[in-house]
């Protein structure tokens, strides 16, 4: 029986979750932001009467809920880190909330297209002044959220790029949970973008069915959106394998005189963290530490499960 301390080979598997992010913290704000807007637009529209301000309102809670999502996964996230039960830490409740995310964004997209086709065969009376005051506030209140959620995103990127090129989006470097909300904001800025440029031409020219138009071009972009964001973060969930460099940096590492690379297995399981199981086979193999401190740092794979095969067959 060993008798001695196993902690020199035994090691957490937080990865900095346990951290506050700037992401976080940005998210939070543009939470209240939002949320205070949205009290603000349904009380205004009980005490005047207008449907269009309480509607808006309503709209805004929708916003609410999505970016709520955003701000419970970094605090679950955070929280939890030291979690035993969760294997490689919680950095894939990152992933999971840009996920859930982008199916909001997809049921907006579905809605604001439906809403539109019915505008379109069926069109309605519209409050044109009215309706353009609340499209600029919305404008205004979603722009703010969104300049404040980009300082934390081009934060992000400026951290990973000055580790390389290896930490791209392609790479599992990116926070899914701010660019959902990201993409949520953006959003509903877009949305009033094209409400105002369609009320306008409907008010000045008659042009009555820019407004359902306008309407379904937002869709089809947020929509695309959606599609983006699913796909980015249903990589990291279904643990597919990183991008073919980082592979290749790894092996190119680990290939040093007879040593061989036999199977190779390295994902993403958090923001700019990857894990990696790798089988060496080697006529000399040397201890695990030395093939360990062969992979480059700047690769961020936090940790690495490595077998060595001693090959007899020279």
């Amino acid at each position: 029986m060993h008798s001695h301390s196993f902690d020199r080979w035994t090691h957490d598997h937080v990865f900095g979750q346990d951290q506050p992010t700037a992401g976080e913290r940005r998210t939070l704000l543009v939470v209240a932001v939002t949320a205070i807007t949205m009290l603000v637009e349904i009380a205004a529209g009980v005490w005047t009467g207008s449907m269009a301000l309480l509607a808006d309102g309503v709209h805004m809670a929708s916003h609410v809920l999505a970016l709520g999502i955003a701000a419970f996964a970094y605090g679950y996230a955070r929280r939890h880190a030291r979690d035993p039960r969760y294997s490689f830490g919680t950095g894939k409740v990152n992933a999971l909330s840009g996920f859930a995310g982008a199916l909001l964004l997809a049921v907006v997209a579905v809605g604001m297209g439906w809403e539109s086709v019915v505008r379109l065969v069926e069109p309605g009376a519209i409050a044109y002044d009215q309706a353009i005051l609340i499209a600029i506030l919305g404008l205004v209140v979603n722009a703010a959220s969104a300049v404040i959620l980009a300082g934390g995103e081009h934060a992000h990127h400026g951290h990973e790029h000055g580790h390389g090129h290896e930490h791209d989006h392609a790479h599992g470097g990116e926070d899914h949970t701010l660019r959902s909300a990201y993409l949520h904001v953006v959003t509903d800025a877009l949305t009033s973008v094209l409400a105002i440029v369609a009320l306008l031409g409907a008010k000045h020219f008659g042009a009555v069915w820019l407004d359902p138009v306008m309407g379904m071009v937002g869709a089809v972009l947020v929509a695309a959106w959606s599609r983006g964001l699913l796909a980015q973060t249903a990589r990291v969930l279904l643990d597919r394998q990183a991008p073919e460099a980082v592979r290749e940096r790894v092996r190119a590492a680990l290939e040093q005189g007879d040593d061989r690379v036999a199977d190779l297995h390295v994902w993403s399981i958090g923001p700019g963290t990857y894990a990696a199981v790798i089988s060496l086979v080697s006529y000399a193999p040397r201890s695990p530490e030395d093939y360990h401190a062969r992979i480059p740092a700047h690769l961020a794979i936090r940790h690495v499960s490595i077998e060595v095969h001693h090959c007899h067959c020279r």
